[in-house]
């Protein structure tokens, strides 16, 4: 898959931000990530993969805002990442109408549930809070169509493991993508809930 098969927004920010082709990993996972499969998404840092989400997570929700329900749902080791997440992800929805949205574990809960509530269609969080906010119907997950852990090595570190398994019990239909730069037995037992009908997709690079 090459960067000239993507929406026109999409296409717009790459050539801004100067991206010419594709990484090799980027060509192997681009497609398959297209393709709507669940996958285990494995590859050493530096190898594409959380500007291959981006991009993809852009390219399936066409460049645009809908509605109010968050579509693509990204979950986060602590705040410093998904502030970080965010604001890589600002750079390429800049000249698009998607909103983007980071939650994190602050005190200031019933001001993130209202923002949510506004309307929003990217939504990246800690899965603490996003449990906290999906406990007092902060976020609606029925317009939900990407479902995705960005740098899964904290499920191994610490206790969000049962927090990021429960959501998916109330979700209806959607893709599944978990990142890694390795597999773990933790991050394998995933297929154990949502992760059942997957694919791992892996890259050690040169």
């Amino acid at each position: 898959m090459s960067f000239k098969k993507l929406n026109t927004p999409l296409m717009e920010a790459l050539e801004r931000l100067g991206f010419e082709e594709p990484l090799p990993f980027q060509k192997k996972i681009l497609p398959k990530i297209k393709s709507g499969s669940n996958l285990f998404i494995v590859g050493k840092e530096g190898s594409g993969k959380t500007s291959a989400m981006i991009i993809s997570v852009i390219q399936k929700l066409k460049g645009e805002a809908f509605e109010d329900a968050p579509r693509a749902l990204i979950f986060v080791e602590d705040k410093a990442a998904a502030v970080e997440l965010e604001e890589k992800f600002k750079t390429f929805t800049r000249r698009t109408d998607l909103r983007v949205y980071a939650a994190f574990d602050e005190p200031n809960i019933d001001n993130q549930k209202e923002d949510i509530y506004d309307g929003i269609d990217i939504l990246i969080a800690t899965p603490k809070r996003l449990f906290q906010l999906f406990k007092i119907t902060g976020v609606n997950v029925s317009q939900l169509q990407m479902f995705i852990v960005e740098d899964a090595a904290f499920l191994i570190r610490n206790s969000a493991y049962n927090d990021v398994v429960r959501i998916p019990q109330s979700i209806p239909k959607c893709q599944y993508l978990v990142f890694a730069d390795r597999m773990d037995p933790k991050i394998e037992r995933l297929k154990d809930t949502f992760m059942e009908y997957s694919q791992v997709v892996s890259y050690k690079g040169e």
